[in-house]
């Protein structure tokens, strides 16, 4: 659930402050303690490839709180500590491969491949009764911040509650010190001085979708017109960041996620917006990316993209775009061409068996607007737990549709002296003129609206007024009458 409007004292649209030597700016601190999801940028030491940072409100014992998600992410250079320990070994190590030493780096390839066979033999790990057994508190002393600090590989994770009535700017500045530390135990391993060698000099911004891998901005409460559909994916992106308490139950997240329904009612915008709202990447695969004209390239190729997503360490959204024309159903013919894509969907299906197992970070989504075309077997239950038909829009929804997007374009693009909206524009009247459009053709519509004055200024070196509900009006008219 994203945050509301809290008390953020003293706080402006820029922060700064210095840590362990380095200078640290939060870009719209607002906005992140109201929900939105931030990126760490700047010279991240090695082998530190990304930090993500989330603020969500909820409830607590029934008291408003508000939660602090942090996640950083390392290459394969750091795989010294995680796989051979913490210890003295495991440090040095690590810090050999970072130096460039190959022999260091092939003891560590070694050993990683060697757990990663063992593993598969004996099977997946008891799982973990919750994080009060596993996490490392930490504990801030300027504000008495308490986030619980788990590892898991390559990644690092933080977490920490704060009560709402408590809540002050103070508080994003110490999970953010939290954070920094962190970022340097992971490059400089836990020598006495290693925070300060790792981030001496170096200066960080923390700011908005700065660099995540599904499309930044777009997130659960940009999508409108679906909120049934909405709310499932909520249920879905907190079972997802709570793995403990799910462990702790025995309960089972979904793996898959099918969408079907007619082009344009937002399935891959949905599953952009998961992918934020989960804090992860976003790994589109395509047609040409697994069919192939070659004998047993496509079977190749559908294995490897389920092998390299058994080894991502970030959590990832793995999005079958179109699936029905990357796997479609089973007994298409005799040729080669469906006895290749037959073949694909095999080994999706023996792929699909195990893989919230062997990697709990990834989550399978696959969009189609032909739902018949796909065989049951490869999407029944185990494979893909959750189906969802995603409907054209009725009046109702497109209302909130157009609304959304309104409020989300005027968030993004107007200043003060400027706006871009006028106060005629009615969603409502826009929903009953766009009877039988989709989401899409809605969007259709803002953006050539939104072109056609920025070229009359550009060409008059006028400021037109902004956008009213006549000009909406002829967009969607437009959008109606171009072709399908």
């Amino acid at each position: 659930m994203r945050g509301g409007p809290c008390q953020t004292r003293g706080m402006s649209e820029r922060d700064t402050f210095t840590h362990a030597g380095c200078r640290v700016t939060v870009v719209d601190p607002d906005r992140i303690l109201a929900g939105e999801r931030a990126d760490l940028v700047g010279p991240l030491p090695r082998p530190v490839r990304a930090v993500r940072l989330a603020v969500t409100a909820g409830r607590r014992d029934g008291e408003p709180v508000h939660e602090f998600d942090a996640v950083i992410d390392a290459d394969e250079a750091g795989a010294g500590p995680a796989v051979l320990g913490r210890d003295p070994v495991g440090v040095f190590l690590a810090h050999r491969v970072r130096q460039g030493d190959r022999w260091a780096a092939r003891v560590v390839d070694g050993v990683s491949t060697a757990v990663e066979g063992l593993s598969r033999w004996l099977g997946p790990p008891p799982a973990s009764p919750g994080p009060h057994r596993d996490a490392v508190m930490r504990e801030d002393a300027e504000t008495g911040l308490a986030a619980a600090v788990t590892y898991a590989d390559r990644v690092a994770s933080a977490h920490a509650v704060v009560r709402t009535r408590d809540l002050t700017p103070a508080h994003l500045r110490a999970m953010l010190r939290v954070v920094l530390a962190l970022v340097a135990e992971i490059a400089d391993g836990e020598a006495a001085d290693g925070e300060a060698d790792a981030l001496a000099g170096h200066a960080f911004t923390l700011r908005v979708g700065a660099t995540t891998g599904a499309r930044p901005g777009v997130r659960l409460a940009d999508v409108g017109g679906l909120s049934d559909v909405v709310t499932q994916f909520r249920q879905i992106a907190v079972s997802f960041r709570y793995a403990d308490v799910m462990a702790r139950w025995g309960a089972r997240r979904p793996q898959g996620i099918l969408l079907y329904g007619p082009p344009g009612t937002g399935k891959t915008m949905l599953a952009r917006a998961l992918a934020n709202e989960i804090g992860a990447d976003l790994r589109e695969i395509r047609t040409p990316e697994i069919l192939d004209k070659w004998l047993g390239a496509s079977e190749r190729n559908i294995k490897r993209i389920f092998r390299e997503a058994r080894r991502y360490r970030a959590p990832t959204v793995l999005l079958f775009d179109e699936f029905d024309s990357i796997i479609s159903y089973a007994g298409l013919g005799q040729d080669s061409g469906s006895q290749a894509i037959n073949a694909v969907a095999g080994i999706f299906k023996q792929e699909m068996n195990d893989l919230i197992d062997d990697n709990p970070n990834v989550i399978v989504v696959a969009t189609t607007n032909f739902p018949d075309r796909v065989d049951d077997s490869l999407i029944r239950s185990g494979r893909f737990d959750v189906k969802l038909a995603i409907p054209m829009p009725d009046e109702r929804a497109r209302a909130e549709i157009v609304a959304t997007m309104i409020q989300g374009l005027a968030r993004t693009h107007e200043t003060r002296g400027f706006r871009l909206f006028a106060d005629d524009v009615d969603p409502a009247g826009l929903a009953v003129a766009s009877a039988g459009l989709t989401g899409a053709d809605l969007r259709e519509a803002l953006r050539r609206t939104q072109l056609a004055k920025a070229m009359r200024e550009a060409a008059t070196g006028t400021r037109p007024a902004p956008i009213g509900q006549d000009d909406l009006l002829a967009a969607i008219a437009e959008v109606r009458r171009s072709p399908a």
